[in-house]
């Protein structure tokens, strides 16, 4: 995207034009044109600010069908977006008008680099330069970006909150990395893709994905079939994961010759896993002894990442969850990481987080009011 570098420097014009009456520019040899940057009655007033985008097709991938982009960045950072063509005026706060620019500068050098985007996107762009603060001088021409990415052959992978971001980077860092947090704050998926990224770069020689094999509350009784058959339905999201970040020829080529390796935790004792990339899903159903023996299969060139949300356990009443125990005995050591997710986190979809957040709230509710019981025996 181009933007006029007096017009960026310009202090604030005092104009009584208002912003649907001025022209709006013509579109130029550059990504996009910015005309009008900030044109208020006084300093404290409503900003404007005027895109122009050299590609309609683009343009209208930018906001979404019948505008559902805009209107997701209208609704998260308080601005009102008006489209016409391949041309969009902000108004609102002058710091929210310019993170509104940034984010949609930020998805439309996206599209240009052959990339999809969706409202998850949308939300990850807004996510960024909100953590970001004002970005006056934002400029994804020059790939100067906050939040990290995992490059795989089929496209790059980026954090979309500053959870992930730390996930990622800690994941680069460290040898073992704890992930823990609720559902849909992309755990898993983060797990994988940067598994994959090992595997692609011949970094290790396999990956192998596991899951304790625990029914969510219910009791399935025997299932038909072989062991594949018997296990496969509890290690679904894996696959899920691995055919949405690898073509699905390579990842049934894998899984045939090895290089993939899916199998229940039960498995893996008295392994060695050398040069390999292994990732434990689910591990709040995993028990203590289990915990300690898969952690104690690290071999030499290897990565582990063991993921879970210690709030879901469905392990049996009064059992201890291996997870929260590792997570509290290792934290510190040295190629340890340990990264927590929160509600605000969740990127499956808004109202995922907002359930969280409600399920959070019981349970402190809970918590004390069980710590003011224990307060009145105690009296």
């Amino acid at each position: 995207m181009r933007r006029s570098g007096s017009d960026r420097d310009r202090p604030l014009e005092r104009s009584s034009e208002r912003p649907s009456e001025r022209p709006l520019p013509p579109s130029g040899p550059a990504r996009a044109a910015v005309t009008a940057p900030w044109a208020s009655l006084d300093d404290e007033g409503p900003a404007h600010v005027v895109l122009a985008f050299d590609d309609n097709r683009l343009a209208t991938l930018l906001f979404g069908h019948y505008g559902r982009n805009l209107a997701v960045i209208e609704r998260k950072l308080g601005v009102k977006a008006d489209s016409r063509g391949n041309h969009v005026t902000l108004e609102g706060a002058r710091d929210a008008c310019e993170q509104a620019r940034a984010v949609l500068e930020h998805l439309y050098e996206a599209l240009r680099k052959g990339r999809d985007i969706g409202q998850g996107d949308v939300d990850g762009a807004i996510r960024e330069v909100t953590s970001q603060g004002s970005l006056f001088d934002f400029d994804p021409a020059e790939n100067r970006q906050s939040f990290d990415e995992i490059q795989l052959r089929r496209r790059p992978v980026r954090a979309r909150t500053a959870a992930q971001d730390a996930y990622i980077r800690a994941l680069k860092r460290h040898t073992l990395v704890f992930g823990s947090g609720p559902a849909g704050t992309g755990k898993t998926w983060l797990a994988v893709a940067y598994a994959v990224h090992l595997l692609e770069r011949r970094m290790v020689d396999r990956i192998i994905l596991s899951r304790p094999a625990v029914e969510a509350g219910e009791r399935l009784g025997f299932l038909p079939g072989d062991m594949k058959d018997k296990v496969d339905p509890y290690l679904r999201p894996i696959y899920d994961a691995l055919y949405d970040l690898m073509d699905r020829p390579f990842v049934e080529r894998a899984l045939q010759s090895g290089e993939i390796e899916i199998a229940p935790l039960a498995f893996m004792r008295g392994r060695t896993l050398s040069n390999a990339a292994v990732i434990l899903d689910e591990a709040q159903n995993a028990t203590s002894m289990q915990m300690k023996m898969f952690l104690t299969r690290l071999g030499e060139n290897s990565h582990m990442i063991v993921t879970g949300d210690a709030s879901q356990t469905d392990l049996p009443q009064g059992q201890i969850s291996g997870l929260a125990e590792a997570v509290r005995l290792l934290e510190g050591i040295e190629g340890v990481g340990v990264c927590v997710f929160k509600a605000e986190d969740v990127v499956r979809h808004e109202m995922v987080g907002r359930i969280v957040a409600a399920y959070e709230k019981l349970d402190a509710a809970k918590l004390e009011a069980a710590s003011a019981r224990l307060g009145k025996a105690g009296a």
